[in-house]
């Protein structure tokens, strides 16, 4: 199971902090992303880290604006937002797939948790 959490309503330049707890499978052994779905748009990725190695890879629409790291004694991956924009408003999942190699392919991803609204204000 996957449990995000840590979204809200913030004004554009602020910060947030997702967190994703993970349980029920072997932690270390998965890929961990972030995707976030805007109205009427298609779910997209924003980012993932790989619990074995700490591979990550991010979206160019938030590079240098979101950090994700992963604490693997408590499961949990995080995603820090910072300089939000009002076009980062979006339900914001996250979802584990298996294996060691970073990858933002829907199809791919096991396991998806059930999302966390995230609305910047402009």
């Amino acid at each position: 199971q996957l449990q995000a959490s840590g979204g809200g309503l913030v004004q554009a330049g602020g910060s947030l902090r997702l967190s994703c707890a993970a349980s029920g499978f072997t932690f270390d052994d998965y890929v961990i992303g972030w995707f976030r779905q805007a109205p009427g748009k298609e779910r997209e990725g924003v980012s993932c880290i790989s619990n074995s190695d700490g591979s990550t890879y991010y979206a160019d629409s938030v590079k240098g604006r979101f950090t994700i790291s992963s604490d693997n004694a408590k499961n949990t991956v995080y995603l820090r937002m910072n300089s939000l924009k009002p076009e980062d408003t979006a339900v914001y999942y996250c979802a584990a797939v298996s294996g060691p190699y970073v990858t933002v392919l829907l199809r791919r991803y096991d396991y998806w948790g059930q999302g966390t609204l995230v609305t910047v204000s402009s």
